[in-house]
């Protein structure tokens, strides 16, 4: 199961915060949608890419409290907490600059730490996208709520393809972890 962390609403959809949720919906528009349904707090689809089928999320909830959509849907279908692969921003990984690594901490993300705590397993398969260090004096979370800026836009469109093929790669089977 393949989920991607950002906050619900159009105002949120060029933010930082929102890079894994909007490299989840390039991971739906590049495979074949078996079957979707808006769960009670978020959008599941069922979609096969590269002969395998599996789920994609798109939680409908803010992220500091998506533990609790992503927990009802691993409960739903079964899902061990260590086949699934979040998609997320990332403060201390340089802009465009995609790992992937499986378990460890939070590194302070909250949308992270809430699934986590529901699913009561931190070894879950992460994708980090970087989103780069907040200027000196901007508070982190202003920084990942602020949108994308033009001068930056480019190498974030670039890191949308390789996060969403890292997390396909997992699926696939082609990688565990490179960090």
């Amino acid at each position: 199961m393949v989920v991607g962390l950002g906050n619900p609403g159009r105002s949120y959809s060029r933010t930082r915060h929102n890079a894994g949720r909007t490299a989840a919906e390039y991971i739906l528009e590049k495979s074949e949608v078996v079957a979707a349904d808006d769960w009670p707090e978020g959008y599941v689809a069922f979609v096969s890419y590269g002969g395998r089928k599996f789920l994609v999320m798109v939680p409908g909830v803010f992220m500091n409290i998506s533990g609790r959509a992503v927990a009802s849907v691993v409960e739903r279908y079964g899902v061990a907490p260590e086949r699934v692969v979040v998609i997320h921003d990332d403060i201390d990984i340089p802009l465009g600059d995609v790992r992937v690594k499986r378990g460890g901490g939070t590194g302070g993300h909250l949308g992270l730490a809430s699934i986590i705590e529901a699913l009561g397993d931190e070894n879950l398969a992460r994708v980090r996208m970087g989103v780069g260090r907040p200027p000196a004096g901007v508070d982190p979370a202003d920084y990942v709520l602020a949108d994308f800026t033009e001068e930056e836009a480019g190498e974030y469109e670039e890191s949308i393809e390789r996060a969403a093929g890292a997390a396909l790669e997992m699926v696939l089977g082609e990688t565990d972890e490179a960090d």
